[in-house]
C-alpha cells in the first residue's frame, strides 16, 4: 500500500528541560494536505492577514487583529477540517507522570493524575516545583541551569517527602525502590544513543500523530520539519516500534513545504491556547474550536481536553 505523507511541525519543544523553560505545553501537529491545497491555504491566509512578513509564523494568527483568520482556519468548515491533528503535553504534567512510571512502573496513570493534583497543596508548591526539578536533574546525564541534584539527594528528597501525611506523600512513597531503575536508566542512555529520554515528549508525541493517520492501515511517510532531537537512532527506534505503521521520516526545510507551514500554524496556535487554557486564562471559543483537533491520547491533566 502506498504510503501517505503527512506533515510535521512542533511547538514549544525544549528537549528535556521540561519546567522553568519559556513554555510550559508542547504540541505536535500532523497535517495531510496536498502541496496544492496547502499553497492556495498560505496565500490566502496571507491574503487575509496582510502582513509583509517573509515567512509567516502561529503569531502572526494570535494576534488580536487576525482573530477572524485564526477562527476561519480552525472552523469545523475551514481549510483544516479533517486535515489537521495535534498532540499536546502539558509538560508539568509529562514530568510526574514520567516519574511515577520509572520509578513506580507502567500502568500507573491514576497514580500520575492524583499525585500531579494534590502534590502542590499537600507539599507547598514552591517545594513541589523543586521536587520535580530535581527528579528531571537526576534523571539527564548533562544537568542543565537550575537544579542540579544528583540521584542520591533526589532519592534524599523523597524520604522527606514521604514523611508528609496525605495520598501525595503515600505515593512519593513508593518511589523509594526506583533507584536501581534510575541507575539502569542513565547507563543505558550513557552507552545507547537510540534510547528514548523518558523526559522529552517529541518521540512519544510523533507515535501519537503516526497512529492518527495510519488507523486504517495506511502507512504514513512524514515529512517534518528539521528537528536535531529526532537523530536517526531515534528514527530507526520509531520505525521498529511502530512497524509497517511508520514507512519512513524525511526533514525538509518549512520554507521550501508549504504544508509543513501549515503544521507549524496548527502546532503554534495549538500551543497558545492550550497554554492560556492550562493557566485560567482560556478562550472558549478558541478551545473549541481546537477541541476537534486534539489527540485523545495527549499527554494532559487539566481543563479543555
Amino acid at each position: 500500500m502506498r504510503p501517505v505523507e503527512i506533515a510535521c511541525d512542533e511547538s514549544g519543544s525544549e528537549g528535556e528541560n521540561l519546567l522553568g523553560g519559556e513554555t510550559d505545553v508542547f504540541a505536535h501537529a500532523g497535517v495531510r494536505m496536498s502541496s496544492s491545497a496547502a499553497d492556495a491555504c498560505v496565500r490566502e491566509i496571507r491574503a487575509r492577514v496582510g502582513s509583509p512578513a517573509e515567512e509567516y509564523k502561529a503569531n502572526h494568527l494570535l494576534r488580536a487583529k487576525h482573530r477572524a483568520v485564526l477562527e476561519w482556519l480552525l472552523a469545523p468548515d475551514g481549510p483544516l477540517a479533517g486535515r489537521g491533528h495535534v498532540h499536546l503535553t502539558g509538560k508539568t504534567y509529562f514530568a510526574v507522570r514520567a516519574a511515577v512510571t520509572l520509578l513506580v512502573g507502567p500502568g500507573t496513570e491514576p497514580m500520575a493524575r492524583t499525585l500531579h493534583r494534590t502534590g502542590p497543596a499537600t507539599f507547598g508548591a514552591a517545594r513541589w516545583e523543586f521536587f520535580l526539578k530535581a527528579f528531571v536533574s537526576a534523571l539527564r546525564l548533562k544537568p542543565r541551569r537550575g537544579v542540579t541534584t544528583s540521584p542520591e539527594d533526589f532519592f534524599t528528597l523523597v524520604d522527606e517527602l514521604a514523611r508528609v501525611p496525605g495520598e501525595a506523600g503515600e505515593i512519593v512513597g513508593r518511589f523509594r525502590g526506583g533507584a536501581e531503575r534510575v541507575t539502569a536508566y542513565r547507563a543505558r542512555l550513557a552507552s545507547d544513543p537510540g534510547v528514548v529520554p523518558v523526559l522529552d515528549p517529541l518521540v512519544s508525541a510523533v507515535i501519537h500523530t503516526v497512529r492518527h493517520w495510519s488507523t486504517d492501515g495506511t502507512p504514513v511517510e512524514l515529512v517534518h520539519d528539521e528537528q536535531l532531537a529526532l537523530t536517526a537512532e531515534r528514527v530507526l527506534q520509531l520505525k521498529a516500534t511502530l512497524g509497517p505503521r511508520l514507512a519512513g521520516v524525511r526533514f525538509v526545510d518549512s520554507r521550501d513545504d508549504t504544508r509543513v507551514q501549515i503544521a507549524d500554524f496548527l502546532a503554534g496556535v495549538a500551543r497558545r491556547i492550550a497554554s492560556d487554557e492550562l493557566n485560567g486564562r482560556g478562550d472558549p471559543v478558541l478551545t473549541t474550536l481546537l477541541r476537534s483537533f486534539v489527540d485523545a491520547g495527549s499527554v494532559w491533566d487539566g481543563p479543555g481536553w
